[in-house]
């Protein structure tokens, strides 16, 4: 029989979903992860859905600290293309951001799409499905690294390509994630850009409409 959960339950999820945050590399610790608890966010993201069962991921988990330097001078050189997008104000504030941990985090994971060679039950209309279970799984890890009280904070302003030779990657597989993880001083109250100011929170009159799209 399955299991029932109760408004704790429910409670303690939302406290979980509310709390989680993108942690940069100024909030972490150099207390050691254990692999115990890498172990418990695989699992979790184990656990996660994914079309027609496929579970099309890979995760390279890395602690050496020559492949992570490889990685962050990605991250440089990608961040300075970043900034060229924006000017003004705007500019000077993304200077001022730490936008990544992959040095001082004791662990990073890079989560990979692995595309299937026979095709997939529910993939064959909308192609990035298997991508998006991908995401799931990620979602799943961070969930459970709240709950551990584990610091996670998603890379994305690397080349892809770069990753993939730091880590021996198949040609066919596509990097989707790179999370940096790890002990924390704190956690934050509200996600860093909000309170920095650089973007506002939407509302759910924002972005929740009722059978179709406003005309």
């Amino acid at each position: 029989m399955s299991k029932s959960f109760n408004e704790t339950d429910c409670q303690t999820l939302e406290d979980i979903l509310r709390l989680r945050r993108d942690v940069r590399g100024n909030f972490f610790t150099d207390e050691a992860v254990s692999e115990e608890l890498i172990t418990r966010l695989i699992k979790a993201a184990l656990y996660a859905p994914s079309v027609g069962y496929s579970q099309p991921w890979q995760f390279v988990i890395i602690r050496n600290k020559t492949i992570k330097q490889q990685i962050f001078q990605s991250f440089q050189q990608a961040n300075e293309l970043g900034s060229r997008q924006f000017s003004g104000e705007k500019k000077r504030n993304y200077k001022a951001l730490k936008l990544e941990g992959i040095l001082e985090a004791p662990v990073n994971i890079a989560i990979f799409y692995k595309p299937s060679e026979t095709p997939v039950l529910g993939q064959t209309s909308m192609k990035d499905m298997g991508r998006f279970s991908v995401v799931c799984a990620i979602q799943n890890m961070w969930l459970m690294a709240r709950s551990l009280n584990i610091g996670v904070g998603w890379v994305s302003i690397v080349d892809a390509q770069q990753v993939k030779h730091a880590l021996n990657a198949d040609e066919d597989a596509e990097l989707i994630g790179y999370l940096c993880i790890g002990h924390v001083k704190d956690f934050l109250d509200e996600p860093e850009l909000k309170q920095k100011g650089w973007a506002e929170q939407k509302n759910s009159e924002d972005v929740v409409f009722f059978d179709s799209f406003p005309k």
